[in-house]
Formats: C-alpha cells, structure tokens, sequence
C-alpha cells in the first residue's frame, strides 16, 4: 500500500480574477512527481463532470485527504471547506451552515445526501435542522460541497447549498481489504480508540460486493459537578459511534448497472456536550470543561439508509433511477432539573426532573431522470422526484426522586406531548448546458416543486394545560427554482462564470390548537434565498498550481422565525437577511513531495430588518455562527526513507469572532447580541508505510483551544439552566494525541 499524500483539497468557487497562473519549470522527476493529482471527476449537476466544467462553487475532499488527516465527522473536516461551519455540542445534534444563510429554527438550510439518497427531513416539524446527518466518513471516496442554492436539482431546504458523501462502489476487477485500529490520549479525558475494517469481493466478473465496518469510542473529558464546583463525576460525556455499509454492483455489461447498497449507522452520546460558561465572555468556569448534571442525560440517534440506483444507457442518453428508505431515529434525555423548584413550589413534592424525547423521520423517495450523454452541442437532463416523508416527535416531562431515576408516582401526568406530521412532494426538474463553440457554454435548469403536509398535536398534563388537546393542521406549497450560469473557458485550465440561482425551504403548519383566537396564523409560507456569484477557476498545464476565487450576495427573504400570537408559539415569515462574501481556494504542489493549500472566506451575512421579539434579533445584527473571516491552511511533505514512503503534515484552521445564537434578554441589556470569540486550531500528523502496512500518529488542537461552537440560553420560563446563572456551550475537543495502525492488500 504506497502512500500518496498529495493533498485533494480542490475547491472551485466564483470570482473576477483574469490573471494567468504561472507555469514553472521542472526537472522531468520532479515534475514526474508533483503530477500525480488525477483530474477530479464528480457528481454535483448529476452526472459525470471535471471540476473546470461546473459552472458554480463546489470543494471536494478526497477519501484519502479524510484519512490522512484522521477526519472522520464535520468537526475534522470543517477546515478543508471554505465557508462550511458547525454549530454544535452533542454529537449528532448539529447545524452546518453555508455562506451564512442560518438565523436559527428548525428546519434544514443545508441539504445532506448519501450517494443519491437525501436525507433528514424535509420539513419544519421533525427537527431537521439540527439533526445533519453526520455520517462515518471511512470508505468514502469524497466529499462534495456545493455552496449556494441547489433548489433546482436537489429541492427543498438545499438553498444554502448541500453536503454529499459519495461512498466507494464494489470493484468487479480485483479483491482488496483494509483495516484500521487507531488509539487516542484527550486531555483531561478518557482514551478514546477506533477500528474499521473494508473487504471488496468480485463475485464474478459483472458481480462485486462490498462491505465495511467501524466502531469508534469517544473518550469523555467533561466533568459533572455539584452547585459549589466540586467533582461528582468525572468524564460524563463518552460516546459510541458504530455502523456499517454493504453494497451489491451488478453490471453485465457497458450499458447497464444496478448497485444495492445498505448503511446503518449509531451515535451514542452519554451526556450533553455542553459546558458551564461565563454568560458574558464565554469563557470556560472553573478552569477546566464542567457541566452541572443533576440527572443523567443521553442521546442516542440511528441512522438507516438503503438504496438501489439503476443506470441504462440507451446510447444517446441515460437512464437513471434511484429509490431509497432512510430513517433517523433519536431517543434522547435532558436534565430539566432547573425546573424542580417550581414543581415543588405547586405540589410540594422534592424533586428532579428530564425531559424525554424521541424524534423519528422515516422518507421514501424516488427519482427517475434521464441524461443526453456527452458529445453534442446541446446537454440536457430532464427528471421526477417524490418523497414521502412520516415524522414523530414525542416529549414528557418527568419527575424522579431526587438522587435517583425513580419516577415519583404521588404527582399527576407533567406534560405529555406528541407530534405527528407527513410531508409529501412532487417535483419536475430540468436542466440544460449549450455549447456556443469551444469556449463559451451556457448551463440553465428549473425545478416546480409542490408540497402537501399535515400535522396532529396532542398534548396532556398539568403543564400542557391540562387537559387533552389535539389538532389536525394541514398547508401546502408551490415553489418554483431556477439557475442561470454562463461560463468562458479562458483556455483549457482556466474558466470564469457568473451564477444566479434560487432556493426554498418549504414552508408548513403551525401547530395550534382549534381553539387558538382568528388571526393566529396556521401555516407558514416558504423562505426563499436568490443567489448571485461571479467566479474564476484554474490550474497550470502541470497540475503544480491551482486557483479558485468566488464572490457572491445572497438575498434571503421572508425568513422563517418562531414568535408569539395571541399567546400561542408559532413559525412566521419574519426579517430578511443578506450575505455578501468571498471564498478562494490555492493549492501549490512546490517540490517533489511538498504540497500547500490555504482556503479562505470573508462573509458579511446581516439581518436587514428585526425579528420577533421572542427571538431578539435585531437589523444589521450579525447572522448566528458565521464568523466574518475564517482561514484553512494545509500542507504535506513526503519523501522515501530507505525505500519506506513517509509524510509529515500540518493544518491550521482560524476562526473569526461570531455572533452565537440570538438572545432576546441579552440584547435586551447589552444592545448588541452575544459574541463568541475568534480561535485557532491547530493539527499535526505524520506517517510511514511498510509496504502493506502503516503506522501513523497525529496531534488533534495541539495548543489546547477552547473554541466554543454553540450557545444555549441563559434561563428558561425565567429560571436559571444552570447555578449562578452560567450559560451552557458547545466546545471543541482538548488536545488530542493519536496513533493508528493500518494495513490492506
């Protein structure tokens, strides 16, 4: 097994840079040596592309840049994306955001497919928006990111741009097997530890089956604490990440091919990756990552996918169908205890108290589409989606003696709450590129789209009202997407182009009871984002140096906010919003065996009016988690020693002060929202290859930083969350050092 270590971080994006990249001269081993990147073929328009062809921003990471750089969840890789952020504390329960195009809610402005599959849900009511498939990243083959609308060829709730993982296909032309163990020593914490294991079998020569395996253990290292800072527990938030994929290729011949794929995927967390902040600065209490739990939390989240895509190719074009089932299924318990006192208070019963919560989506979705193959003058693509979506969200309020998880029987029914919703769609797409000579090409596509859902509430205790209530709440939407991309091939490795392009969100039921007042509004309509990009993309002739450059304004209107009327808690379409940015991606292959790659994005994304006042937002107020700058710098070396292939390699990753979630109260005092400070993190690693085996060790925040990337309120129902009025935040992982041990043939 050679280790190739030239680095895939190719981005292409949007911007007016006409300047020829230079040509260097080299020595023909030399030159030998730095060639070795394979043009990049992907699958972002849908069908088989160069990067230089795709008239929009799009990074892809390669499977062997993830294994490299021990990437193995959005944490690892958020530096190889310009413009990609996370919000997050617990495992599995995080945003991604692109170009800033969050304001918060519920609902999915970054679109997450696996393969063909999409997945999580599409609508407002299942909590999809912090719920981003968050999938194991061994054995894939790459990652893409496309930044910017996507609504007219992925739909719904993809307008700030989509996530894709394209996994690795089983290979007719040879056996091959890998595994992998890894050992990891976090700061303060517990030893954490990895294994993953990958077998391709041809079982004949139009027949392969592929399957792979992983399990990960997460040492814990945030302690439990009581209400004067001493230890209770320590390392509460270990967790659990297991799974795997098996796929079945069938091609008979040239023209045909059926690939059957299955993945399951568990991610087990056993506590809240939250830790007890300073509500002003953000800064860490008591001198070390401590969370003030009363009663044990836990998530637990499952992720299923199956799929079969079928491809016929008919000569002039291709045939393309592809059906899937995924689920994602979480069943999770939050310390409430800060409620206690006032349960007390009413039914002088002691206590402690969580709250329960399963979430399930469960979708079906089909696509059938049909491609002209390449040729002619003229690519088109015309195509048909369904999806079929069912949505659970089950809550309750209970209370347990205190020190224990006994329910205490002597109090009535608390609060009891469940949701249930169905969304469906139908979608007719597509999309066309004219070639008006060799040089200039004109891509344009569009997508109509229409959505029907329904929604029931029931809810009963004594804090639902109590009494039973139910409703049955429908909405639906119509919503046409388009995209407009011209493109001039400088020569054959340079290209600019400009971009527009809209997305949607779908809009959807509130969730009232019959009885609420006239004028409170039972549905809300769909937020919509238009996008404007103009960019430049190119590399040598010798692969040696590659540049990509974007710029973009990003109208988002109507956004979908929660407020309150006639007392009841809904979704409108409130404030708008516009992002204005820059993004760039260069990659320098400077010697035989020295890679460097920086990627960058400035982005100015500003709410244009205020929001609601339960939500605090107020005009010019910075969008939430999109730092004005932010900086990726990567680079590798590898050399022989003694005939052993070896690399050393570094990444810094600088983050920009944010704005963390919006604060009503906070805004209220300060007259400005709450602000996350900027950070930087550092990764080491370095390898050597024994031939069918290599042994790699790797530094993760080497310098031990302590990036905060999420923020939760400060108190609920005018209670405090936690003692002396402390706000949780999501934190990234102390340092981490690591050792792991491959070997394959």
């Amino acid at each position: 097994m050679k280790l190739r270590r030239t680095t895939l971080m190719i981005s292409s994006a949007i911007g007016a840079l006409l300047i020829q990249t230079p040509a260097f001269a080299a020595d023909d081993a030399s030159r030998s040596a730095v060639t070795t990147v394979e043009e990049i073929v992907v699958t972002a328009q849908k069908r088989e592309q160069t990067l230089i062809d795709i008239p929009q921003s799009i990074s892809v990471v390669s499977g062997e840049t993830l294994e490299t750089q021990q990437a193995t969840n959005f944490t690892d890789y958020l530096k190889l994306v310009p413009g990609l952020q996370l919000v997050q504390a617990t495992p599995g329960q995080g945003r991604l955001v692109l170009r800033g195009v969050n304001a918060g809610g519920v609902a999915s402005t970054v679109a997450v497919y696996m393969d063909e599959t999409p997945f999580g849900s599409s609508s407002a009511l299942v909590n999809g928006g912090v719920l981003a498939g968050d999938f194991d990243t061994f054995d894939v083959s790459r990652i893409e990111v496309l930044r910017g609308p996507q609504g007219t060829l992925y739909g719904a709730s993809s307008m700030g741009g989509l996530l894709k993982f394209v996994t690795n296909a089983p290979d007719t032309s040879g056996y091959s097997a890998k595994a992998q163990v890894a050992l990891e020593d976090t700061k303060g914490g517990d030893l954490s530890y990895r294994t993953t294991a990958v077998v391709n079998i041809p079982l004949s020569q139009t027949v392969a089956v592929r399957a792979s395996g992983f399990y990960r253990k997460d040492g814990g290292f945030i302690d439990s604490i009581g209400t004067g800072g001493s230890d209770v527990e320590s390392d509460i938030n270990d967790g659990k990440v297991y799974g795997g994929r098996a796929s079945l290729l069938f091609k008979p011949n040239d023209a045909f091919d059926l690939r059957l794929t299955a993945m399951a995927q568990d991610i087990k967390a056993d506590a809240s990756g939250e830790v007890e902040s300073d509500p002003d600065t953000l800064k860490t209490l008591y001198g070390r990552p401590t969370l003030s739990q009363f009663v044990p939390s836990f998530s637990d989240i499952k992720y299923r996918v199956y799929n079969g895509v079928l491809n016929y190719d008919f000569g002039a074009a291709t045939l393309t169908s592809s059906t899937s089932y995924s689920s994602l299924k979480q069943t999770k318990s939050d310390d409430a205890t800060f409620l206690s006192p006032l349960i007390e208070l009413v039914f002088g019963e002691p206590n402690e108290l969580y709250l329960g919560q399963d979430t399930n989506n469960e979708k079906w979705t089909q696509e059938i589409r049909l491609a002209s193959n390449p040729g002619s003058a003229f690519d088109w693509l015309v195509g048909g989606y369904f999806t079929d979506e069912k949505g659970l969200i089950f809550q309750e309020y209970v209370a347990v003696q205190p020190g224990t998880l006994t329910r205490l029987t002597t109090l009535p029914l608390l609060a009891e709450l469940n949701l249930y919703s169905r969304y469906k769609e139908y979608a007719g797409f597509a999309n066309a590129t004219l070639h008006l000579g060799d040089r200039f090409d004109v891509d344009v596509g569009g997508r109509y789209s229409h959505n029907k859902q329904s929604a029931t509430q029931e809810a009963n205790g004594v804090l639902a009202g109590g009494t039973p209530v139910a409703s049955d709440l429908r909405s639906s939407d119509n919503v046409f997407t388009y995209s407009l991309a011209p493109k001039f091939k400088l020569d054959d490795r340079r290209a600019i182009y400009a971009r527009i392009a809209k997305g949607y969100r779908p809009g959807g039921p509130n969730v009232i009871p019959p009885s609420a007042p006239a004028g409170t509004p039972a549905s809300f309509d769909p937020d919509t984002v238009t996008s404007y990009e103009a960019g430049y993309k190119g590399e040598t002739a010798d692969h040696r140096f590659s540049l990509d450059l974007s710029a973009y304004h990003i109208d988002w209107k109507g956004i979908q906010l929660l407020t309150v009327v006639n007392n009841f808690g809904i979704n409108a379409n409130g404030a708008d919003a516009k992002s204005n940015g820059v993004e760039f991606n260069a990659t320098a292959r400077l010697t035989s065996g020295l890679t460097v790659s920086a990627n960058g994005a400035y982005t100015d994304a500003k709410l244009s009016g205020d929001t609601s006042d339960l939500v605090g937002g107020k005009k010019g107020d910075q969008l939430p988690f999109t730092p004005k700058v932010s900086l990726g710098l990567n680079g590798d070396y590898s050399w022989t020693i003694d005939g052993k292939d070896a690399y050393v390699g570094a990444s810094l990753r600088v983050m920009g002060k944010q704005t963390g979630a919006y604060d009503a109260d906070f805004q209220a005092a300060n007259g400005h929202q709450r602000k996350v400070a900027s950070y930087e993190v550092v990764d080491l690693r370095a390898g050597i290859s024994f031939g069918q085996v290599e042994l790699e060790a790797y530094v993760k925040n080497l310098t031990d930083s302590d990036g905060k990337t999420s923020t939760s309120a400060v108190t609920s129902s005018g209670l405090p969350i936690y003692p002396g009025g402390a706000i949780g935040t999501g934190v990234i992982r102390p340092r981490t050092i690591g050792v792991s041990l491959t070997a394959g043939f």
